[in-house]
């Protein structure tokens, strides 16, 4: 079972674990091994309450496939149970980071004084370009 909040848990048969060979260096282990870890999760027919399932399925996230299934793979480690847990522990991170509400932005406007530094800052520029011409190109 996994623990995403104090109320929201997913049961274990709602996750599948697939043990596979890892990719790239590794030397005799690499081949014989199957210490990388694929995590397959199911949104649509997952045991999540409604707004969860909502807020995976319109996330726009590479491990998040069109068919509403999250796939997640882990071979950083040396070991299966590390890569299980890691895999388990970014599915977590993945269902916490949907349900966040993000912060709503408010329109604003420049303070005067801004807008007065802006202005002389232009006039500073313009008059250090002026002082660069040659004499007698007088506009």
């Amino acid at each position: 079972m996994l623990q995403i909040s104090s109320r929201v848990t997913i049961p274990s048969h709602e996750i599948v674990l697939q043990a596979i060979r890892s990719q790239g260096a590794g030397g005799q282990n690499v081949n014989k091994v199957s210490t990388a870890v694929h995590l397959f999760f199911d949104i649509r027919a997952s045991s999540l309450p409604e707004v969860y399932k909502e807020r995976l399925l319109k996330m726009k996230d590479r491990r998040i496939s069109p068919a509403g299934t999250v796939i997640i793979k882990s071979q950083s480690a040396r070991t299966q149970e590390t890569n299980r847990e890691k895999a388990l522990a970014r599915l977590k991170e993945l269902i916490q980071e949907a349900m966040q509400v993000p912060k709503s932005r408010r329109a604003t406007s420049p303070t005067r004084g801004s807008k007065e530094r802006r202005l002389q800052a232009k006039g500073t520029r313009s008059q250090t370009k002026k002082f660069r011409r040659s004499p007698g190109m007088d506009d």
